[in-house]
């Protein structure tokens, strides 16, 4: 703990690193607010791909070396969350299967593209390369790590519930179920997608960083679950095209 405190800064990547976090998981409450489970699966495609592609920066917050895109697949657990809290575990595992055909579609696309000829005024190959030529190998470990930790998330959550049912217990079922499902995906995600790029002490390095980042997007996406489930209570949800019902 005390070599934590020795190496912990904090400054502009921080400060715009939180403001990301915020404004990321209030654009998926305001989403459930005015377009209902259908705003919330619209994002779940969103996020996934922005995670895949933001992972491959690496960078420092809080004195530590890691990698970005935690905050866009935290927002699939908030999605998830919000989903297994209001809607039923039948819309939870939706997000499951969405994020995996997204993922895998996005490969496919890109890696299609990659194989495309340049033309002679072509300035941005090199560099779609450089991002898209590893997502083969990012998607897989993407996948794997998904689709085992969403699974235990949803599972883990609704198990939970039956247990503390209350409102006021959100938080309980809330952050038990993502501090177990976040270390599974961690692991199974670091240990695919950067095998041969990284030494096996610098993933080890990135699974622990990253995880004690994602607790903490945990906690701070608990009070947005919280919204989401009171809105829900007081009627405010809007389902996209009930309207026309």
């Amino acid at each position: 703990m005390l070599e934590f405190f020795k190496i912990f800064r904090f400054g502009m990547n921080e400060l715009l690193w939180i403001g990301y976090l915020i404004f990321n998981f209030t654009a998926i409450i305001l989403a459930y607010r005015f377009w209902g489970k259908i705003g919330l699966f619209a994002l779940v495609p969103l996020s996934i791909v922005i995670a895949n592609i933001q992972v491959v920066k690496m960078m420092t917050l809080f004195g530590v070396e890691t990698t970005m895109g935690n905050i866009a697949f935290g927002g699939v657990f908030l999605i998830s969350d919000i989903l297994s809290e209001n809607e039923g575990k039948k819309y939870a595992k939706k997000v499951v299967s969405i994020g995996f055909i997204s993922m895998i579609f996005t490969m496919i696309v890109m890696q299609i593209m990659l194989k495309i000829k340049t033309g002679s005024g072509d300035i941005m190959q090199e560099h779609l390369s450089q991002i898209f030529g590893l997502l083969p190998q990012i998607a897989l470990g993407s996948v794997s790590g998904f689709v085992a930790s969403q699974a235990f998330d949803i599972w883990a959550y609704q198990i939970i519930k039956k247990i503390r049912p209350e409102y006021k217990d959100i938080w309980i079922r809330n952050n038990a179920s993502t501090m177990i499902s976040q270390i599974i995906d961690n692991i199974i995600f670091t240990f695919i997608a950067f095998w041969g790029i990284y030494s096996v002490h610098q993933m080890i390095v990135i699974v622990f960083s990253t995880y004690f980042l994602k607790l903490f997007i945990a906690f701070a996406d608990t009070p947005f679950v919280y919204i989401a489930t009171l809105w829900k209570k007081q009627g405010k949800i809007k389902e996209l095209g009930a309207e026309n019902e």
